[in-house]
């Protein structure tokens, strides 16, 4: 293991908050703008659907072969490029002049942002190894946070009449220049001189990928269809329904400050079965409850259960033996996002079939499911 002295350490540490702040902030840039160029650009929703599948597409293709460039150059290199170029593509969103050169775009911009994510969760992985104490909780509650900023930047941008293009120029550039201030104080990590530079998920990696994926999928559940439950379910008004996610975000950012202490307390292997259980929880008490207010609390406590559940398994996938670190991230995180990406159209397909709460009840048991799966967190350092 390479040798950083105190100062250094920190220093990368920060740099690192600084990088998932980026990533969570330009990414929730463009999602708060999707419904204003949805309008300049004449699509219909199944038109802006087709279109907004360029952006996984880029994602499950980037996975590998980040995983790939990082084992061969180490992770700073790696995330110093796709950092910069996820910002450099966020303005060519604004800019696309029809659905299928946005389609293009997003393509783009899913592939730098999956290599961003890829490569900075390597490089927070290697800190935390020379922390020797769990850290990676707070490095994704800065992902959060940048999201719920960046959400934020974006609404107040639109109510002001600030045009997507301006604002994403922009976000690109004052983000860009951090980026810049941040990549000096990464860590130098040596790549191996040997070993696999992409593995398929199995053994542990597969067990630890299908953690992720039941979790990337329960996410994916309560951001898409979360306000629909509230709205249709329990009829309540658009305004109110929004809120369901805004309690659920924000449960997430609160669980992933305080989440490194507790599992510094408590250890992985408790806390996942305790998320797991948590999530479960909170998803029969919102199908359960006729009280919106009581649905807002069970939407919270599905944040807090899921809050840790990717930082421990990016964390444990880290330490696997035998398999490089950014390999290791590369090949789990595949699993999780298309978790993430597939849990909305099966919750609808499900809803259709039957009804939007047998959905909700389907995602509850696979979080019951992970409380099972929870010892395999318990990797040992190689």
């Amino acid at each position: 293991m390479d040798k950083s002295s105190p100062n250094q350490l920190s220093q990368a540490r920060i740099a690192i908050y600084v990088t998932f702040f980026i990533c969570g902030l330009v990414l929730a840039a463009w999602v708060s703008r999707i419904p204003t160029i949805k309008q300049q650009l004449g699509l219909n929703a199944g038109e802006l659907g087709l279109v907004l599948m360029g952006s996984p597409i880029g994602l499950v293709l980037a996975m590998p072969l980040t995983g790939w460039l990082i084992a061969r150059w180490g992770s700073r290199p790696v995330l110093a490029w796709a950092a910069m170029s996820n910002c450099a593509a966020l303005p060519l969103l604004a800019l696309a002049p029809t659905g299928w050169t946005l389609g293009l775009a997003l393509f783009v911009f899913g592939f730098a942002n999956a290599a961003m994510d890829i490569s900075m969760n390597a490089q927070a992985v290697e800190v935390e190894k020379r922390y020797a104490r769990p850290i990676m909780s707070s490095f994704h509650a800065l992902f959060s946070l940048g999201g719920l900023v960046g959400a934020a930047l974006g609404g107040a941008a639109a109510a002001g009449g600030l045009e997507p293009l301006p604002f994403f120029a922009w976000t690109a550039l004052l983000m860009g220049l951090l980026m810049l201030a941040a990549i000096r104080y990464l860590l130098e990590v040596r790549p191996a001189a040997s070993g696999p530079r992409f593995v398929w998920p199995r053994g542990v990696l597969l067990g630890l990928g299908f953690i992720v994926f039941c979790t990337g999928l329960g996410e994916g559940a309560v951001a898409d269809w979360s306000a629909v439950f509230m709205k249709h379910e329990m009829g309540t008004s658009e305004a109110v329904a929004a809120l369901a996610f805004s309690a659920f975000s924000v449960s997430m950012v609160v669980g992933r400050l305080s989440g490194d202490a507790l599992i510094h307390r408590f250890g992985p292997v408790a806390m996942a079965r305790a998320g797991g259980l948590l999530a479960a929880s909170g998803f029969i008490i919102t199908l359960v409850t006729n009280r919106p207010e009581v649905a807002m609390l069970g939407f919270a406590l599905i944040g807090l259960g899921y809050c840790t559940l990717f930082p421990l398994v990016f964390s444990a996938a880290g330490r696997v033996p035998g398999v490089q670190p950014g390999v290791a991230l590369a090949s789990v995180a595949t699993l999780g996002y298309l978790g993430f990406l597939s849990g909305p159209p099966v919750i609808g397909l499900i809803a259709q079939a039957t009804s939007l709460r047998v959905s909700f009840a389907a995602v509850a048991g696979l979080a019951v499911v992970i409380t099972l799966l929870a010892g395999l967190l318990q990797v040992k350092k190689e």
